[in-house]
């Protein structure tokens, strides 16, 4: 049987390698060799196909034998392109029959050869097409030096046509396969549609920025005169959506020079050394373009702390950026600087090594927008948008706390539909005060309407719902504008990147829905309310820290509704937190819950974070049993007043122990502004009466005074004053019900009279509802006002 070189190149072990594997390597390509003859068989029958083909051939061999779908496809390929190109040899002319023999002799020497040295293949090939063609027939065919017959590169000399077809579809299809793997020419030119000017409140970072990269970029030269080093990285950093990519593609915009953007993941390789290959190849096409930016965007996702990383690939892909970042001096890049940016919203979470001078130099956070930062935003983002009417952009910047630019963009297409729903209900009312105009004219406007015989309501078919909005005129177009009030009603469908993750709002309780405290109220606003409206008053007088204020007193006074009035009238963002929340069994990670907590709250400022039952949470240290809490302790006070800037961040924490907490906590700096909530007087129980009240239907015959006023009321918290009060209506709503436990069917009252809450139903009320503080409570937080406070 002749022999043929393989389709594939050098045969390898079936597992993987040479070395003790010959005999699974024949086994193979007999049983291959049988299916593949019985293949040819087939396509020869009537039904079969006119060509053969490595794939079909692979489909059948594994079609009748279960074992070869199990081995891995490159290995059965092999064997199935080496028993075809046998096949094909053997089914050639005749005149090939005395060369035949010779590649039968050789046929086992040439496998051996394949399993000692790879090398040796193609030495063994060019061998046996030497001797092939020697043994070609000269009776009258076509000599294989035949000008008029010579053969392609690559095919051996000698064969016929036919014998050649097998070597001319392993060169095509060889060429099929290299064509995807060419590597297409990436256009690295610098981005267009986006420059500095489009980016709004970041007027001090551009002063970094042109020291960065502007001065380095156009006096290369005195750099290298002088002996400087040039800056090399800056770090991007923030929360989502603060405009760290666009700031990139607007600085390589703005210089002009070569772009090559990369996102991290696609550094990843599953092969070993690929990730670094793929890095080194960026690098040194940066160099080759220079002067070019290099930017890696969410960075954290390959260059982790490599004391922390789970995979040597990241350590190694850590180990090779280094490298690379330190080769981008002016004497390895031509005298052209190489600048990477990169950009996280996670910059604790990267290597140590990175954050270093020679390295990221600089890093710049992009943190969310102050109002002053969020009204030049709208401005930029609103140059290109149809405007009408008297538009404030203050007003719409202090009513959006916490929204970074995506989320401005989000309200700008909010409002703008807003806007083209208002322009097709104007335009739906004017076809339905003229019905007759609109059926003739334009029925999808007016829409078909069916009348429902029960209601006579009209009910839109299902061409209106198909087709709601039609094609506008350039008339209406032209009158087609966004204006304030659409604003107005887009911002509370619009929900801010810190809200989504459950952690800042902006309460919803007013001072309308507190009774009492104008004492605490006042004292409260002058330390929150009014350095967040008005700051320069405050800086203007040298105050620039903001206070601490604790809240404490009997349950139920009102203390955590203060904190949420407060948070509501300064339009800031709110961080709730319970106090044994932030408390976790696991070493460092109650620290790490209270350091996020203030993190969020600076990305969202002006922020309010309330730490309520901060007993719970700051505990004595020389108390506690366990390290753990004092731990947790230091990291509050350190977040209070440490090296930390807590500008925008104002803290208000609750407790009913004021006695359990550390005294440093209370020490000036930190919560420095203790405030008694005590429980209310009679003048206040009648304030708090009214606004619990207020929308409900009293008898003209109730006096809130006199249930103010009651004995019964004398330690009564606000909590169980909106207990009474609701414990009375249920009263009032029982009455007219049927009582079925006595035997009454009928109701208490005239189901037919409108419902009232009488002075019955507060009697029943008193008779549920007991104050939750103790005459003897009154008295021990009485004395503790009087330690905490002096008087």
């Amino acid at each position: 049987m002749a022999f043929r070189p393989s389709r594939r190149g050098s045969h390898q072990d079936a597992r993987g390698g040479g070395g003790g594997g010959g005999s699974v390597t024949k086994q193979l390509d007999r049983k291959v060799e049988t299916l593949v003859r019985e293949y040819y068989e087939n396509l020869s029958s009537p039904r079969g196909l006119t060509a053969p083909s490595v794939s079909d051939a692979i489909k059948f061999v594994q079609g009748r034998d279960m074992e070869l779908k199990r081995l891995k496809r490159t290995q059965v390929e092999k064997s199935v392109v080496k028993a075809m190109d046998l096949v094909e040899i053997e089914m050639g002319p005749k005149g090939q029959d005395e060369g035949a023999e010779e590649f039968n002799s050789d046929f086992e020497a040439f496998n051996d050869a394949i399993e000692k040295d790879n090398n040796s293949t193609n030495k063994r090939i060019v061998e046996l097409w030497s001797k092939n063609s020697a043994c070609q027939p000269s009776n009258g065919t076509t000599s294989a030096f035949d000008p008029q017959n010579q053969p392609a590169d690559g095919e051996p000399i000698g064969l016929s046509k036919d014998v050649q077809t097998p070597a001319r579809r392993k060169r095509e299809r060889n060429t099929r396969l290299e064509q995807p793997i060419k590597k297409q020419k990436i256009d690295r030119a610098p981005p267009t549609g986006v420059s500095l000017r489009d980016i709004g409140g970041i007027e001090q970072i551009l002063n970094d920025i042109h020291d960065l990269i502007d001065m380095p970029l156009n006096c290369a030269a005195c750099y290298d005169h002088l002996g400087i080093q040039i800056p090399r990285g800056i770090l991007l950093h923030g929360p989502p959506g603060c405009g760290k990519t666009m700031l990139a593609n607007a600085i390589a915009a703005h210089h002009g020079v070569p772009f090559i953007p990369v996102s991290a993941p696609s550094i990843v390789s599953g092969m070993s050394g690929e990730s670094e290959k793929k890095l080194r190849e960026i690098f040194e096409e940066a160099i080759k373009l220079a002067p070019s930016i290099i930017f890696i965007d969410e960075i954290d996702a390959v260059m982790p702390k490599r004391d922390s990383a789970q995979r040597e690939m990241e350590k190694r892909i850590v180990a090779q950026m280094l490298t690379c970042m330190d080769d981008l001096s002016l004497s390895k890049t031509g005298g052209n600087p190489v600048f990477v940016i990169g950009a996280t919203n996670r910059p604790d979470s990267l290597d140590p090594a990175l954050r270093r001078a020679g390295r990221f130099d600089r890093e710049i956070c992009l943190g969310v927008p102050d109002e002053a930062g969020r009204e030049k935003i709208l401005r930029v983002i609103s140059k290109k948008l149809k405007l009408s009417g008297d538009f404030d952009f203050r007003k719409l910047a202090k009513l959006t706390p916490g929204f970074v630019g995506a989320d401005l963009s989000s309200l700008i297409t909010a409002a703008g539909t807003v806007a083209i729903k208002r322009i097709y209900e104007d335009l739906k009312k004017k076809t339905q005060s003229k019905p007759t105009e609109a059926n003739e004219g334009n029925l999808i406007l007016n829409g078909a309407m069916d009348i429902d015989e029960d209601d006579a309501k009209p009910k839109p078919t299902s061409e209106d719902i198909a087709v709601p909005f039609p094609p506008l005129s350039s008339e209406e177009l032209e009158k087609l504008s966004i204006t304030i009030d659409d604003f107005m009603t887009a911002l509370p469908k619009v929900q801010p990147s810190s809200k989504r993750e459950g952690f800042a709002t902006v309460p919803d309780v007013t001072w309308q829905q507190i009774g009492a405290l104008e004492v605490i109220r006042k004292q409260m606003q002058l330390a929150i309310v009014k350095p967040i409206a008005h700051p320069e008053i405050f800086e203007a007088v040298g105050i620039t820290a903001p206070a601490g204020i604790l809240l404490y007193g009997p349950p139920g006074c009102g203390k955590t509704l203060l904190a949420k009035a407060v948070a509501n009238e300064s339009n800031a963002n709110f961080i709730s937190v319970k106090g044994p929340e932030l408390l976790n069994k696991w070493v460092g990670e109650s620290e790490r819950a209270v350091r996020q907590v203030f993190m969020r709250a600076r990305a969202s400022q002006p922020c309010v974070i309330f730490f309520d039952e901060l007993d719970a949470l700051a505990g004595k240290r020389e108390d506690s049993t366990t390290e753990a809490t004092s731990r947790v302790v230091n990291t509050l006070l350190t977040e209070l007043d440490g090296l930390s800037d807590r500008k925008g961040v104002y803290v208000i924490a609750a407790t009913n122990r004021p006695d359990m907490i550390d005294p440093a906590m209370l020490r000036p700096g930190r919560l420095d502004k203790a405030l008694f909530v005590a429980l209310p007087t009679a003048e206040e129980r009648l304030d708090i009466l009214k606004k619990l009240t207020m929308k409900m239907p009293i008898h003209e015959s109730i006096d809130l005074w006199k249930i103010a006023d009651d004995s019964r009321c004398r330690n009564f918290s606000g909590a169980d004053l909106s207990s009474l009060v609701r414990e009375a209506a249920n009263s009032a709503v029982e009455s007219f019900f049927p009582d079925t436990t006595s035997g009454n069917p009928s109701p208490q009252r005239n189901t037919t009279d409108p419902i009232f809450v009488c002075s019955q139903d507060f009697e029943k009320a008193f008779d549920m509802v007991r104050p939750s503080v103790s005459e003897a409570e009154r008295l021990r937080y009485a004395q503790i006002n009087k330690k905490l406070l002096g008087h």
